[in-house]
């Protein structure tokens, strides 16, 4: 039987000092990145779809066969489960843009929250992006702008699911943030488990993402 191994006094002061200062109310810290993730990529899913309203991407005026164009932004301030989201959307100057993602009037995406952070969990493919990004839109969705979101989104998720973490971390928990959302006609509860990390300098970070059942 391997020994096990001992803390030193001062690797033990130092656990017992992280755990005193972790508090629930610290699952802010994990609202406040589930925003950012939600933000963010909602912003990119606005913006293909300015593109695919268009038919052209930002810039590429080569390919402009239109003669409307982007008109700058609207602000806008949507709620989700893990709080306010401030997003900007994108307006086009003939002013018959109509974004599917986030309508016009509305203000709650706790119907599509699930979908997006689910792109950032563990072991997502290319595939499987463009399915939830397939079941937000439905079957309206052309091909290829869902082939443009996929391709503003996939860059985002892969390089916070590889992002570099500590080699090691004092003190890892468990987390969970819960919301309701819509599946086969009934209201069913969800739940993103959220991996938090504390390093030896007591910095927190989150480690990765699994949404699943309540």
């Amino acid at each position: 039987m391997a020994r096990q191994r001992k803390l030193t006094p001062e690797r033990k002061a130092l656990i017992q000092s992280l755990l005193s200062h972790y508090k629930p109310e610290d699952a802010q810290d994990v609202q406040a990145m589930l925003r950012d993730l939600l933000g963010d990529t909602i912003q990119q899913m606005l913006e293909a779809e300015m593109d695919d309203h268009l038919g052209y991407s930002k810039y590429d005026y080569k390919n402009k066969h239109t003669d409307d164009s982007r008109n700058g932004y609207s602000p806008k301030t949507v709620t989700s489960s893990a709080g306010d989201i401030p997003i900007d959307v994108p307006r086009d100057r003939k002013g018959d843009f109509e974004p599917q993602s986030v309508k016009k009037n509305q203000t709650d995406i706790s119907n599509i929250e699930d979908q997006v952070l689910s792109m950032y969990a563990k072991g997502m493919t290319t595939r499987d992006i463009s399915a939830h990004l397939q079941s937000i839109y439905g079957v309206d969705a052309s091909a290829e702008m869902i082939s443009r979101m996929t391709d503003r989104i996939l860059p985002i998720a892969k390089e916070w699911q590889n992002r570099p973490l500590a080699k090691k971390y004092a003190v890892v928990f468990m987390d969970a943030v819960h919301f309701n959302v819509r599946q086969d006609g009934r209201t069913v509860k969800k739940a993103v488990y959220v991996a938090i990390g504390t390093r030896l300098d007591g910095h927190r970070e989150v480690l990765g993402l699994w949404v699943g059942g309540n």
